[in-house]
Order: structure tokens, then C-alpha cells, then sequence
């Protein structure tokens, strides 16, 4: 009797130990996946992905560690790691670089999409989900407007008057997604040999390109260039900050960038990962962006728009198919390099 009970006590003790060890186990998963570290390639401006993360971090409690980079550097650097990923979360637009990456098969697979997010703003292929739209618009100095006698321009042929000669900044097409944006909506309005048509005329009063789309909006702002093209984030939050500045929406329509998040293949994080993109899909999401004046158009169907820019309802919006997008995005790049600049 006294073996069997002996037996029966260090049975139970294996037991309580191993169920221990096992609860441990859980906490250990648990914990190190909530401190774990996302690596994420943005092309949101800094000033602007500090606060979505910091309001991600402080829900969630999974830090990030984010590099800020140009579409076309982004796209260009998950190419050249595909081999050895070093980020794992793609994030930002516009829609092509995620189109391009896909078609490479440099994302993962995601689980549908949530049901918050309009049917027409969504990826065909679920490798990535939106967010968020980034309409062109034109922005323009006032003092300079003032002193030429100038309106603030409507047209995508006022910025050809001769009056902007030399004083006109807007994105490069080797780097930035604002600046293929651009001849996305004047191929478009105009047919391809019309866009550049359009951008030879164009380039006679164009005084630098610029390696981001948002780098032309501090010399607007300044003085030390007139007007330019942009995507309305980066003309917008110039206007908040009280520089001398008009946007406004060209008459005849606009194309607009999708903005969206995608999971590299090869991450190691991709449970953690995803948390952030379900996060992102969220009406509190889409709050975030509006209450800290963040002026991507959210696409969440409850969110409560405040800015009147944002509403686009008497906007021409002129939609553009994602796989012509892609399909054309190296095509245009190559001929702007070869008919405008060279």
C-alpha cells in the first residue's frame, strides 16, 4: 500500500509540474509576441507613421521599428532583399508598389478583407489590404499667385503658362509614387501620347524634380518655387501649418493613390504581423488619422470625417484599373526618363 500510494503522489506531482511548465509555456508565447519588435518599410512621412504607431503600440503593445523611404526605394528594397527579408511589413501606397511585389510574389497571402473597407477600393488578389486614399491635387504659393496677377490654379493647363516658368517643383519618376501618380491622371485625361505631350510642355517651367513627393512642399511654401503637383497629405498639412499656400482640385478630374499594408514574404513575425494589419482596417484606425490630422482620406465606412478637403463627394475622382497600374508603372517611368529629362 505504501508503494502504490508513493506512485499515486508522484504522479500527481509530474502532473501538477508538467501543467505548470505547460501554463509558463503559454505566458512565455504570449508576452514575447506582444514586446516583439515589427520591422516595417513606410512611405508615409515620419511626422505622420510616428503617431499611427505610437497609437498602435500603445493599444496592442507590439513595438515597431520604421524606416522611411520614397515608393520606388521601397519597392526597389524589398526586391533586392527578397532573398533575405529584412522588414516584415510593407506600408503606405500607392497601390502599384504593392501590385509590382505581388506580381514578384513578395507577399504572403492575407485573410479577406473586413468588410468596412469598400468593395471598390480593395486588392483583387489579397496580398495587400487598403486603408486609405491619397487624391493629386495642385498647390501654389499665394504671395507668388499675388504678385502675377495669378489665380490659384484649377486646370492641368494653367501650370503650363509661361508665368510659372522655372518655378514649378514636383516629384521624380525614378523615385516616387506621387510623380508615376501624376502620369497615371494625365494618361487618363489625355491618352498616353497626350500625357506627354503634356509633360514636355510642362517641363519648361519645372525647376527641380524632387526624390519624394512631398519635397517640393517646403520651397512652395517658402517662396522659393511657386506651385507644384502632389498628393493631398503632403499639400494639406503644408496648408495647416499656416504657410501661404492654396490647394486645390484640378476641374477636369484627378486620380487618386490607394494606401495599404502588406506582410513580406519571409517574415518570422507573421501572426504579429497581421495583428497590425487587422488593426489598420479598424474604424478606431480611421479615427486616429482624422484626430490627429493625418490627411489620408480613410476608406473605413465609419469614419467621421472633419476636414472639408476630405470630402469628395464634388470631387472628379477618375478611377484607374491596379493592373494597368502596374502594368504600365515601369513603361511610363522609362519613357518620362527618356522623352522629359534626357
Amino acid at each position: 500500500m505504501l508503494v502504490l500510494f508513493s506512485n499515486s503522489k508522484i504522479l500527481k506531482l509530474i502532473c501538477t509540474k508538467l501543467f505548470l511548465g505547460l501554463l509558463f509555456c503559454l505566458y512565455t508565447l504570449s508576452s514575447t509576441q506582444a514586446s516583439e519588435t515589427l520591422n516595417i518599410y513606410s512611405t508615409m512621412p515620419e511626422k505622420y507613421s510616428s503617431k499611427v504607431f505610437e497609437a498602435f503600440t500603445k493599444q496592442t503593445g507590439i513595438k515597431t521599428q520604421v524606416i522611411r523611404l520614397s515608393a520606388g526605394e521601397a519597392l526597389a528594397r524589398i526586391e533586392a532583399e527578397s532573398r533575405n527579408p529584412q522588414a516584415d511589413i510593407l506600408f503606405g501606397g500607392p497601390d502599384e508598389i504593392f501590385e509590382v511585389a505581388a506580381a514578384q510574389d513578395l507577399l504572403t497571402n492575407l485573410p479577406p478583407a473586413g468588410d468596412g473597407i469598400p468593395e471598390r477600393y480593395r486588392s483583387r488578389n489579397e496580398k495587400w489590404h487598403s486603408w486609405g486614399l491619397m487624391p493629386l491635387v495642385f498647390m501654389a504659393n499665394t504671395n507668388f499667385l499675388e504678385k502675377n496677377g495669378l489665380k490659384a490654379p484649377k486646370s492641368w493647363q494653367d501650370l503650363l503658362n509661361p508665368a510659372y516658368a522655372n518655378s514649378l517643383q514636383m516629384a521624380d519618376a525614378r523615385t516616387s509614387g506621387t510623380a508615376t501618380e501624376r502620369i497615371y491622371a494625365l494618361a487618363a485625361l489625355y491618352g498616353e501620347t497626350g500625357a506627354f505631350a503634356y509633360q514636355k510642355q510642362l517641363h519648361k517651367n519645372i525647376q527641380l524634380y524632387t526624390k519624394s513627393g512631398q519635397g517640393g512642399a517646403i520651397p512652395i511654401a517658402t517662396g522659393q518655387a511657386a506651385a507644384g503637383i502632389f498628393y493631398l497629405p503632403d499639400a494639406l498639412d503644408t496648408q495647416q501649418q499656416g504657410y501661404p499656400v492654396i490647394v486645390t482640385y484640378p476641374e477636369e478630374g484627378t486620380t487618386y493613390g490607394i494606401t495599404g499594408v502588406a506582410i513580406l514574404k519571409g517574415t518570422r513575425k507573421s501572426d504579429t504581423a497581421l495583428k497590425l494589419v487587422n488593426w489598420l482596417e479598424s474604424a478606431e484606425f480611421a479615427n486616429v488619422l482624422i484626430i490627429n490630422k493625418i490627411n489620408y482620406l480613410p476608406l473605413h465606412r465609419d469614419a467621421h470625417i472633419t476636414e472639408p478637403m476630405l470630402d469628395i463627394s464634388k470631387v472628379k475622382l477618375i478611377d484607374t484599373d491596379m493592373e494597368w497600374r502596374k502594368n504600365k508603372r515601369q513603361e511610363f517611368i522609362q519613357r518620362w526618363i527618356s522623352d522629359i529629362i534626357q
